[in-house]
């Protein structure tokens, strides 16, 4: 059956895409076909896309692959850290340094046991940086260090956060839950509810907001943050995330140095039992949101649109829904939200991770036990 679906098979942004499970839906800018490049994949994080084209792709129980041009899953790539493959823990973001062409160096972040971190029990979240050395269509991390650990690893099994961005300037940017401990999110020398700002062999930064260590923890850039599981670079330079909110108030926030962004002093959701959060959806010395989503949409995955295919979405945010499993549109204008467009609802699962591909064309990892990604671009493109 699989190879009369088949028939025709379609090179694109150096992947194939099938026509199996393809589909089409009207949008803003026309029609948009969504394919599958690859799949067979367990419980699919992140995507990030290599020089030559195929991309790299995180599964959560601990496997980093590379994806063929034929859409083929390669070994899995081996040196990978131990993870803590539980809830909602594993093996995480990947993002690639910006002379990884030259050098093979990436980031990893995953959920960490405590007996590897020499903190005991229970896990937390951490970030790797390696070289990647690839051979044919697998390969090995060498070089390997943990540059990043959260400073408090318990027994939870929710809320690692866990993107990583990198700066113009080349720091990395940190996105970290608040493990299900939502007072964590106030306290200032806790890292988790917070984004952190290190340097890529895991310093300080001498401009953080808090370098001096009195006040807060010298490696938060913001705080007060629930479980942020987007977040992308905007077009100015400056992180923007996406985060969880309990029952209602997912945030788009764009986090700047210094501020507190309210979790759970104040929030445009209710918890999950109906009680109410903090004292409201305002408080003095708390930011507001960019836009909130009530009732939630679950967001995981953020990206802003920079590609010729769509010019219509030049600069609009993308964002991908688990509980909606749907890919939603930002119309972002002058750094502001100002309109919101939803597509593919239910059409292929919940949607882990958003990315765009060199030649504009949108991917979506889809977080199942036989997780696929998505290549979309308009209708006859090929």
């Amino acid at each position: 059956m699989r190879q009369l679906l088949a028939i025709t098979l379609l090179l694109v942004n150096g992947l194939v895409a099938g026509p199996l499970l393809a589909q089409t839906a009207e949008s803003s800018a026309g029609p948009l076909r969504a394919e599958t490049v690859a799949e067979g994949l367990e419980h699919p994080w992140a995507i990030a896309f290599l020089p030559d084209g195929r991309l790299l792709v995180t599964e959560r129980p601990g496997r980093l692959r590379i994806i063929g041009a034929d859409g083929t899953l390669g070994v899995p790539v081996s040196g990978l850290p131990e993870v803590a493959a539980d809830g909602q823990g594993g093996l995480l973001d990947v993002a690639l340094a910006p002379d990884f062409a030259r050098t093979g160096r990436l980031f990893l972040s995953y959920a960490e046991p405590g007996d590897a971190a020499g903190a005991g029990a229970g896990s937390g979240t951490a970030v790797m940086a390696a070289t990647l050395q690839v051979a044919g269509d697998t390969g090995r991390l060498a070089d390997r260090s943990v540059i990043f650990r959260m400073n408090d690893y318990t027994r939870s099994g929710v809320h690692y956060g866990s993107r990583i961005v990198v700066a113009p300037d080349g720091n990395l940017w940190i996105t970290l839950g608040e493990r299900g401990a939502r007072d964590r999110a106030q306290d200032p020398h806790d890292l988790a509810g917070a984004v952190v700002r290190i340097a890529p062999d895991g310093a300080i930064p001498a401009d953080n907001p808090f370098a001096a260590g009195e006040a807060a923890h010298p490696a938060i850039w913001s705080l007060g943050h629930r479980n942020p599981q987007g977040a992308a670079l905007g077009p100015d330079g400056a992180l923007w995330t996406v985060e969880h909110g309990a029952r209602g108030g997912d945030e788009i926030n764009r986090p700047e140095a210094g501020l507190n962004y309210g979790w759970p002093v104040i929030s445009y959701g209710r918890h999950y039992s109906g009680e109410a959060i903090g004292v409201g959806t305002e408080a003095p010395g708390y930011e507001q949101p960019l836009h909130y989503w009530d009732p939630s949409i679950a967001p995981s995955g953020l990206a802003f649109y920079d590609g010729a295919l769509v010019p219509e979405w030049q600069g609009d945010l993308l964002v991908g829904a688990l509980r909606d499993q749907m890919l939603v549109r930002l119309d972002v204008e002058e750094g502001e939200i100002v309109g919101e467009e939803r597509l593919f609802a239910g059409a292929f699962g919940r949607i882990r991770d958003v990315r765009v591909g060199a030649a504009g064309a949108i991917y979506l990892a889809t977080d199942a036990p036989e997780g696929r990604i998505i290549r979309i671009a308009p209708d006859g493109d090929r």
